[in-house]
């Protein structure tokens, strides 16, 4: 019998409101439909403005959706349906089950970079000397400057921000991941690296959805592919990569 999926979205739609242009309304995606397997990663691409982005912040549940289900199978095997769970269940969701990494950091004010990455863990439990090592051999994968553990992400360029809000997703081990544009602000070494990290998170048990412009380095990634255009899903397209 086939496993069920760790994610399952069907007839998903999202529109939005422009108030100050009378209440205008702007499609942002609809009749959104498909089946994420435990582990595997399923790539978004597509123009700008397609939906994308928009697409991941409703299954993260930053924008709420008009409409559809998002079956999700949680670590107990039970399933929540994320369109329409209350604030309470998303938020434990967030804390122990489901990451999101953005294209921006929202660096918190005098809070280290060590310790902004650690705070899940923290939150966890996990003791704080054990928390800094993880997140500091993540740190060191991804080539941030040592002298800017200590430093305040805040003041940091917009490639640093990035690896320090990587790390913050990457040391909590999320059972699901959401990454949208992880590596707009790296150059291509760091972007191997990045690869690499995402790659060795699956095998342990992650599965990811991923949007990102650049379709060669998704391919590295992704076990499927689908292309939105307009709002809609117009391609789905497996992937080289092999099973994990």
């Amino acid at each position: 019998m086939p496993e069920r999926p760790h994610l399952s979205i069907r007839d998903l739609h999202k529109q939005f409101v422009l108030h100050l242009l009378d209440g205008k309304r702007l499609t942002g995606f609809s009749d959104i439909s498909f089946d994420v397997p435990h582990t595997r990663f399923v790539g978004i691409a597509g123009r700008s403005g397609s939906g994308k982005s928009s697409l991941l912040k409703c299954i993260y549940r930053t924008y709420l959706a008009d409409g559809g289900s998002m079956l999700y199978r949680r670590a107990d095997g039970s399933t929540v349906d994320l369109a329409t769970a209350d604030d309470d269940r998303m938020l434990d969701l967030r804390s122990g089950e489901i990451g999101y990494v953005s294209q921006f950091l929202r660096p918190t004010p005098r809070v280290r970079a060590l310790d902004l990455a650690a705070r899940p863990l923290l939150l966890r439990g996990v003791p704080l000397a054990e928390a800094r090592e993880r997140v500091a051999d993540v740190f060191g994968r991804l080539e941030l400057p040592r002298e800017l553990w200590d430093g305040y992400p805040i003041l940091f360029s917009g490639g640093e921000q990035q690896r320090v809000n990587l790390t913050r997703a990457l040391v909590a081990e999320p059972r699901l991941l959401l990454l949208d544009e992880p590596t707009s602000a790296l150059d291509e070494g760091l972007q191997e690296r990045v690869v690499a990290l995402l790659a060795e998170a699956g095998g342990r048990g992650t599965t990811m959805i991923g949007v990102m412009h650049d379709t060669a380095l998704l391919a590295q990634l992704a076990d499927v592919v689908i292309t939105m255009e307009g709002g809609r899903i117009v391609d789905r397209q497996s992937s080289q990569v092999g099973s994990r």
